[in-house]
C-alpha cells in the first residue's frame, strides 16, 4: 500500500479543467442525477446494504479559489461534467465552500489571507468566558457570511436551480471554538470551567443553526445532505460536522461538553452526521452514542489520510446499526478490494467513496465492490 503522498496540495483532488455555466450541459447533469437518484434513496432507507461514490473534488475549491466565485463554479461544473464519466450510485454535488471559519466570524473575526493557501482565522479570545462576554453578530450579517450566501445566489442563479447543492462548510461547535478561543485554554476549561465552555459550545450551534436555516432558504429543493466531505443527495438526510478537535479528549469530556451542541445543530436538520480526519478509532464508542446519528465518515488507506483508521472496528461496531459509513479509500483497485473485504459485515450500511483515476478503472473497482458487498 502506498504511503501519503506529502507533495500533493489535495491527496482526495482530481485535476480538472474548469467549465462555465455557458459552457456546462443542465440537461445531461439534470438527468444523470436522475438516473441515481433512486438507487441513492432505496440505499438510504435501506437496513444494510452498499453504495459506491466517486467523489470528484477540485483542489483549488478548497483553498484560494474559494475567493472567487465564478472560478469556484467553473471548477465545480468541471468536477460535476467529469463524474459523469465514472460509475458510481450516488451524484457529485456543487458547495458554496468558503473556508472553515464561517462560526468565527460571529465574533468579528476576519480571514488571513496566504498567497496560494486557503483562509486562515486568527483566534481572539482567551478563554470561552471572555468569549461569552461578547454579543456575536448572526452569521448572515458578516462579511464572511453575506459572501457565502452570495455565493449561493450565485450559484443557483447562473444553474438555474437545477443541480444538487449542500450547505457551506462551517465546521463543529468544537472545531469552531478553537478558532476563536485559545485552544490550549479552552481545553483547559474544559477541566476548569466546564460549564462554560458547554454554554459557548450552545451559543456556537445556535449561529450555526441559524445560518443554516439561511442558507437553506436560498437552496431549497436543491439540497443536498448531509454536505460537505460527505456523500450526499437530495435525497439523504442529516447535517454534516467535521469535529476533528474531539480527538484531544477524553470520551468523558467529549460526551459531557461537546456531544450537546453537536446534537442540537445535527437535530436541527434531521440528525447528525460525523467526520474527524485521522484514526478515531478508539473513540467510535463515544461517536456511536451521538443521539440521531446519521452517518460517520472516515479514511481508510494511507493515499487518503497520513494516519488512516482500521477497517475492523469500524466493521464491527457499526454494523445492524443503521448508520452509515462513509469509507474513503484513495487508491488502486487492489486497495480498495482488500480495504472493502476487511470493511464488509452482513448488516453494515456502507458507501464507499473512490477517487479511481480512469473510467476505466473505476468501473472495475464499482464490480469488485459490489461483489464482495452483494
Amino acid at each position: 500500500m502506498k504511503e501519503f503522498d506529502v507533495t500533493k496540495r489535495d491527496s482526495q483532488a482530481t485535476e480538472i479543467t474548469p467549465v462555465s455555466p455557458e459552457n456546462f450541459d443542465l440537461d445531461a447533469y439534470a438527468s444523470y442525477e436522475q438516473s441515481l437518484l433512486a438507487r441513492a434513496g432505496d440505499f438510504w432507507k435501506a437496513s444494510s446494504g452498499v453504495a459506491v461514490y466517486r467523489r470528484m473534488r477540485a483542489a483549488e475549491v478548497f483553498s484560494y479559489a474559494c475567493r472567487d466565485v465564478p472560478r469556484s463554479l467553473a471548477l465545480q461544473l468541471g468536477c460535476l461534467q467529469e463524474s459523469m464519466k465514472y460509475k458510481a450510485d450516488i451524484p457529485n454535488f456543487l458547495e458554496p465552500w468558503y473556508g472553515i471559519g464561517t462560526t468565527a466570524a460571529a465574533y468579528g473575526i476576519e480571514y488571513v489571507w496566504n498567497e496560494g493557501l486557503a483562509p486562515a482565522v486568527p483566534v481572539k479570545f482567551d478563554t470561552p468566558a471572555e468569549a461569552l462576554q461578547y454579543e456575536p453578530a448572526p452569521i448572515a450579517e458578516t462579511g464572511i457570511g453575506k459572501f457565502t450566501l452570495h455565493m449561493i445566489e450565485y450559484f443557483m442563479d447562473r444553474t438555474k436551480g437545477r443541480l444538487p447543492m449542500s450547505f457551506t462548510d462551517v465546521q463543529s461547535p468544537l472545531n469552531a471554538a478553537t478558532m476563536i478561543v485559545e485552544n490550549t485554554h479552552m481545553l483547559m476549561d474544559i477541566i476548569l470551567d466546564p460549564d462554560s465552555v458547554k454554554r459557548f459550545l450552545d451559543t456556537l450551534a445556535d449561529l450555526a443553526i441559524d445560518f443554516a436555516a439561511e442558507q437553506k432558504k436560498l437552496i431549497g429543493d436543491c439540497l443536498a445532505s448531509p454536505g460537505h466531505g460527505f456523500a450526499s443527495a437530495r435525497n439523504f438526510e442529516g447535517y454534516g460536522q467535521s469535529d476533528d478537535s474531539m480527538i484531544m479528549l477524553s470520551g468523558e469530556q467529549y460526551t459531557e461538553c461537546a456531544v450537546p451542541s453537536f446534537e442540537r445543530i445535527g437535530m436541527a436538520f434531521n440528525g447528525p452526521a460525523f467526520h474527524s480526519c485521522g484514526d478515531w478509532s478508539n473513540k467510535i464508542p463515544v461517536v456511536k452514542q451521538i443521539r440521531g446519528l446519521r452517518m460517520v465518515d472516515a479514511a481508510f488507506s494511507t493515499e487518503t489520510d497520513p494516519n488512516p483508521n482500521p477497517a475492523a472496528p469500524f466493521a464491527e461496531s457499526f454494523a445492524h446499526t443503521g448508520i452509515v459509513l462513509n469509507a474513503r479509500i484513495v487508491g488502486d483497485v487492489g486497495t480498495v478490494e482488500k480495504t472493502v473485504r476487511e470493511l464488509w459485515r452482513p448488516g453494515l450500511k456502507l458507501i464507499v467513496v473512490t477517487y479511481c483515476p480512469t473510467p476505466e478503472e473505476q468501473e472495475r473497482a464499482y464490480e469488485v465492490i459490489h461483489g464482495i458487498c452483494c
